[in-house]
């Protein structure tokens, strides 16, 4: 047995009992105290501080120790997991007890992600787009953890990655997790220009979403006197599209200066501000909102990672990819978590033909 057999039986505990599975540090966390690294070889990201990580090594080791009924600790780690497993094996193989689906379906709790990922039968969904649910999302708390740190220090953040590298769904997450978050309370309001064509209806939907009479120029600005709201905007590329000029780039940056500034921005592109929105052939010029966004680039999943979703992802089901097949997906994806997913919705589908 290897670790991420182990981590999948532990995950799969976890599903049962909690309704929940180990998130992507606490992955990091439990595949390297089975090979016996130390916290600060296991977790090399700046994003997470020492002690943090020591905080949550512990408390994973308590989390498994209460649902496997053994005392588990850094130390001995990987003694307690395996003896709870290879009971578990035994009583498997002697019970031999067929995985069934409910016999009434439409009884589900369809409020639950563990009923929802039955239903679907496969649980690599949504495979194109953004991610909405947060029991769906996985990865990228380094990244969440920095674009909070940058907007409490009083800046805008722009978010830079290639095409599906999931910018989208973390932009949407971490709207989600602004009213926690965020040393000054702010409203979010997310703004998707993939569905807007030109100014008129960005200032409409702007309007409407915040919950402001509709207005632009000054009078926007006179009824935003009064809030703080926390723009994100997706595709944020558009805006050099027909339908939109410079000015609106430009009012933008007006209403997200200063700290006590009544816009913060998080804005998601696919390359940097100024070489998005070339304003002017004067070399040395600064588009309007590179000026006021901090830069954080979004990078493809490395091999630990992806494995950590895939297993994440089976947990609750009966299938297991093989070896060969878990390889030949994180070489195929190139670490980017859309594609990922669609090339494991569909090796999910072959095993599921397979059994019918």
């Amino acid at each position: 047995m290897d670790s991420k057999e182990l981590l999948a039986f532990i995950n799969g505990v976890l599903a049962k009992n909690d309704n929940q599975v180990l998130n992507e540090l606490e992955v990091k966390l439990f595949l390297g105290m089975w090979e016996g690294k130390e916290y600060t070889d296991i977790v090399n990201d700046a994003s997470y501080s020492a002690e943090h990580v020591r905080d949550v090594g512990a408390k994973l080791c308590k989390k498994i120790a209460e649902h496997i009924g053994i005392k588990v600790t850094k130390r001995n780690f990987k003694n307690p997991i395996k003896e709870r497993y290879q009971q578990y094996s035994k009583k498997v193989s002697l019970s031999q007890e067929p995985i069934t689906e409910p016999t009434n379906p439409a009884q589900e709790d369809e409020s639950q992600p563990d009923n929802l990922l039955q239903r679907s039968h496969n649980p690599f969904v949504p495979f194109n787009g953004r991610v909405e649910e947060k029991y769906l999302f996985f990865d990228r708390g380094g990244e969440i953890w920095q674009v909070f740190e940058v907007l409490n220090s009083g800046s805008s953040v722009v978010l830079i990655g290639e095409e599906g590298i999931g910018k989208s769904s973390l932009l949407w997450m971490i709207c989600q997790e602004a009213e926690t978050r965020l040393n000054v309370k702010r409203q979010p309001v997310f703004l998707d220009l993939n569905l807007l064509h030109n100014e008129s209806q960005f200032y409409s939907d702007l309007c409407y979403k915040i919950g402001i009479p509709e207005s632009k120029d000054y009078q926007l600005t006179r009824n935003l006197r009064s809030c703080k709201i926390l723009l994100a905007i997706d595709n944020v590329g558009k805006l050099t599209g027909e339908g939109f000029t410079r000015n609106i780039r430009d009012y933008l940056r007006g209403l997200a200066e200063g700290s006590n500034a009544p816009l913060k921005l998080i804005l998601a592109a696919t390359e940097p501000l100024n070489n998005l929105f070339n304003d002017s052939q004067d070399q040395g010029n600064t588009s309007p909102l590179a000026g006021i966004c901090q830069e954080e680039y979004i990078h493809p999943w490395d091999e630990a990672t992806m494995c950590a979703f895939i297993i994440n992802r089976l947990a609750r089901t009966s299938v297991s990819f093989t070896e060969e097949e878990t390889i030949k997906l994180i070489h195929e994806s190139g670490g980017h978590p859309r594609k990922l997913m669609q090339l494991c919705y569909r090796t999910y589908w072959r095993y599921v033909k397979s059994f019918q």
